[in-house]
C-alpha cells in the first residue's frame, strides 16, 4: 500500500501514515467536487476515502493494485450516495462555486458553459454520471473503471456513449456549444 508520512500537524494526525499521497488527495477532491460534493463537504469526503482504505487494511484486505483508481472510484460513490439525498436545485449553485474554484478564468462563455454542463451531469442517471466523470474527470481507462466498478467493459463504453451524447444534446439545445 502506498503510504508516507503526514506532513500536516491536524488534530491527531501528525506522525501517522497517511495512506494518499498529496496528488491522490487531489484527484479524489476532483472527483467529489464533479461528482456534485459542496467545497465544505470535501474535507469530510477525502476523510470518508483515507477511512475506508485504512479500514481494508486493517481488515487485512490486498492492498488495491492501482490506490489511485480505488480511490477515485471511491469518491465517485460517495458523491453518488450525497447526491442521491439532496434536492438536485439546491446543489447546481454549490457544484459552479467549486467548478470556479478549480478554474480561475472569468470568461462569460466559460461560465455559460460551466452551468450547461453542470446541469446536463444533474441530469444524467447516477450510473452515467458516474462512468463519465470517471472517466473523463478522474481520467480512468475504461479498462480501469470496469475492474473497479465491477462491471462488462462493454457496459461502461455503453454508459459513456449515452452520457456523452444525452450532454452534448443538452448542450446543443441550450445552444451553448
Amino acid at each position: 500500500m502506498l503510504r508516507r508520512k503526514a506532513r500536516r500537524g491536524q488534530g491527531g494526525r501528525h506522525g501517522v501514515d497517511d495512506p494518499l499521497d498529496a496528488a491522490q488527495e487531489r484527484r479524489v477532491r476532483a472527483v467529489l467536487a464533479l461528482g456534485g460534493v459542496p467545497q465544505a463537504d470535501l474535507p469530510d469526503g477525502v476523510q470518508q476515502v483515507r477511512l475506508r482504505l485504512l479500514e481494508r487494511a486493517a481488515k487485512g484486505d490486498e492492498a488495491p493494485r492501482d490506490v489511485s483508481a480505488w480511490a477515485a472510484v471511491v469518491a465517485s460513490n460517495l458523491a453518488m450516495d450525497w447526491h442521491r439525498s439532496k434536492r438536485r436545485q439546491e446543489r447546481i449553485g454549490e457544484r459552479l462555486a467549486s467548478l470556479r474554484q478549480l478554474d480561475h478564468s472569468s470568461d462569460e462563455d466559460s461560465s455559460v458553459l460551466s452551468l450547461a454542463v453542470a446541469q446536463g451531469l444533474d441530469e444524467l442517471p447516477d450510473a452515467q454520471r458516474q462512468v463519465l466523470v470517471l472517466r473523463f474527470y478522474a481520467d480512468l481507462p475504461v479498462r480501469g473503471i470496469a475492474e473497479e466498478l465491477g462491471i462488462p467493459e462493454g457496459t461502461v463504453k455503453s454508459r459513456l456513449h449515452t452520457a456523452v451524447r444525452a450532454l452534448r444534446a443538452r448542450l446543443h439545445e441550450d445552444e451553448v456549444v
